[in-house]
């Protein structure tokens, strides 16, 4: 099996970190614009499997020739990209997955299932925690009752110790994906309809296991996927929100409140304009560390009804990084589940063509199988409903 991976930043090392570990993988050709990014896979993996490469994704012929050469391409790239790239590998036939969370982006590249189908391509879009993971977990909860009544989603990547950090808060990911998810309408099913509401909205208190305690959760854009066009008209309720450290949202609409988000220029009394959202990412990337252990936490809650009975599933995980690896938290949960499921596209365990929901076309028990095989560590519990986690 050969793979292209598109991007070298923390989930794309992560990505080409587990790829090379299966014995099946014959190559994996690692592709980024930026040289340092380029280099720092060339120092860290010595594996003659990896095959590091300079490369702008915006050369579109020389994407289309790698992805040429790959059984699977997996874009670890800003999410504006996709689109254009699943069209490349329809015309390079190569299997084509991402990371997601960008959810017009997401509904464009479904328009092309129809020629994927000709062209016997598999496009799969969301492949990450969140959207990705969360969502297969929460349609194979739902799979098991006679009928669903609520599917709720909390996730989150936060340091291990937020005392004296900046918001509370560390980049555990892309700047722009953060700001992205934080000004995008977010997708619900609310009262048995689909609506959206705004990013940072319809905040909540959750506790979690000492140490880590009270946490609140927000509404944000991407992270639902498709689940909402999966469950409309099935479910009551349907919403993703966001886990951080009490206070965060509130510094977080100040920002946006400010159209500090904005893409909008500015002009100043000076005349000098400038891009708002350029502003904020550049203070943010010296304000917000880089270097914190980090834990990603994650709960999925689905309420229905089972021979007769209500009841709950509840799926939990906690998860770390791993230092030894250089690899977070954040990286490993985004990372594995694509690198998994674009190798069991690659080995024909997901065999059907077009562009596919990743909650319908991933067979779960295989999924869990390999996520166990990585040491993450998913519980699923079954009790009887209780009252909101809020």
């Amino acid at each position: 099996m050969k793979f292209l991976v598109l991007g070298a930043g923390r989930v794309g090392y992560a990505v080409a970190h587990d790829l090379i570990r299966s014995p099946r993988v014959e190559k994996v050709i690692v592709a980024d614009r930026d040289v340092k990014r380029v280099e720092i896979v060339t120092e860290r993996f010595t594996d003659e499997k990896i095959v590091p490469i300079e490369l702008d994704v915006e050369n579109e012929e020389y994407v289309a020739e790698l992805m040429d050469s790959a059984d699977v391409t997996i874009s670890c790239v800003t999410a504006n990209y996709n689109y254009d790239l699943a069209k490349i590998a329809l015309q390079a036939k190569s299997h084509f997955c991402d990371l997601g969370g960008d959810e017009a982006i997401s509904k464009k590249q479904f328009l092309l299932d129809e020629v994927a189908k000709d062209q016997g391509v598999t496009i799969m879009p969301n492949l990450g925690l969140a959207p990705g993971m969360a969502a297969i977990l929460a349609h194979a909860a739902a799979e098991s009752f006679d009928e669903v009544y609520e599917i709720r989603i909390r996730v989150g990547g936060l340091p291990v110790e937020p005392d004296g950090l900046f918001m509370n808060y560390s980049q555990v990911f892309s700047l722009d994906g953060l700001i992205n998810e934080y000004v995008g309408d977010c997708a619900i099913i609310r009262d048995g309809k689909q609506y959206t509401v705004p990013a940072l909205s319809d905040l909540e208190t959750i506790e979690f296991p000492k140490p880590i305690g009270r946490l609140e959760a927000f509404a944000t854009s991407g992270g639902v996927g498709t689940l909402t066009d999966t469950y409309k008209e099935k479910v009551q309720h349907l919403d993703y929100k966001t886990l951080r450290y009490p206070g965060h949202c509130d510094q977080v609409r100040v920002l946006k409140d400010l159209g500090l988000m904005s893409n909008t220029p500015l002009k100043l009394a000076s005349g000098a304009e400038f891009i708002p959202r350029e502003m904020l990412i550049q203070q943010l990337s010296q304000k917000l560390t880089t270097d914190q252990p980090d834990m990603v936490l994650l709960k999925v809650t689905v309420t229905g009804v089972k021979d007769r009975k209500p009841i709950q599933h509840v799926w939990d995980c906690i998860d770390y990084g791993d230092a030894a690896n250089s690899l977070s938290a954040m990286s490993k949960m985004t990372a594995f589940p694509a690198s998994i499921i674009a190798q069991m596209i690659a080995r024909q365990d997901v065999a059907e063509h077009g562009v596919l929901r990743q909650e319908l076309a991933v067979p779960v028990e295989l999924f869990l199988a390999e996520l166990a095989g990585r040491g993450i560590s998913l519980t699923m519990v079954e009790r009887s409903p209780v009252q909101d986690d809020a």
